[in-house]
């Protein structure tokens, strides 16, 4: 049996390390086997990329630079770690994947969504994650919080206004898919999001895998 995919977004200070605990201690409860990852990243190779990506530099980086590096290391991570661990029947768990792309690079930056649909058609066969959790939270306490966690990257400098332009971006594309999207209002305490998760993934576990 093929395992489930399910992807975690949301802007900068959302919580998605905090949600991605609370996934992996109910699929521990659950006895299921998982795989944690992340985007840019999942892959020794990938990995390298992401530090091409995330890092602050002085050159601007053109949008469409940052589209195809993040494209690269998405489809070694899809090859090497997404579909083979699904393959063995194991969970995968991603902070972030292609819905960033439509949001960060076309959304906020501004290329035609029409470019990202050929790159997921051409190199990804269109796989999308079963399940999307989008952790929303105003901009406003998003940034205070990536403020008080110390590291940041070259994402976390960019203006308010382009904050803005993710967040409702990411729900946008929330409401245009709105069966594979679920919401949760990460601006309330951590019992309320956890059970907003855990409500999502208790829907999941009794639907038929791809």
């Amino acid at each position: 049996m093929t395992g489930k995919f399910i992807s975690l977004e949301g802007g900068e200070g959302a919580g998605k390390s905090s949600a991605i605990k609370v996934i992996q201690n109910w699929l521990e409860q659950q006895g299921i086997d998982y795989v944690l990852t992340r985007e840019p990243g999942g892959t020794p190779m990938a990995e390298e990329i992401r530090k091409l990506v995330l890092s602050t530099r002085d050159e601007a980086v053109a949008p469409n630079t940052e589209l195809l590096l993040v494209f690269a290391s998405r489809v070694q991570h899809l090859s090497e770690k997404i579909l083979p661990a699904m393959a063995q029947g194991k969970w995968v768990i991603s902070d972030r994947f292609v819905d960033s792309s439509y949001v960060y690079q076309g959304i906020a930056r501004g290329i035609d969504e029409s470019i990202i649909d050929g790159l997921v058609a051409t190199f990804l066969k269109g796989q999308l994650p079963d399940k999307t959790l989008l952790l929303d939270v105003p901009v406003e306490i998003g940034m205070r919080r990536v403020q008080t966690r110390g590291e940041t990257n070259r994402l976390d400098g960019e203006s308010l206004l382009f904050h803005e332009k993710v967040r409702h971006g990411f729900l946008k594309r929330a409401a245009q898919d709105a069966a594979r999207f679920a919401v949760i209002d990460a601006s309330q305490s951590i019992e309320s999001v956890e059970q907003q998760i855990i409500t999502q993934l208790n829907q999941l576990i009794v639907e038929p895998s791809a």
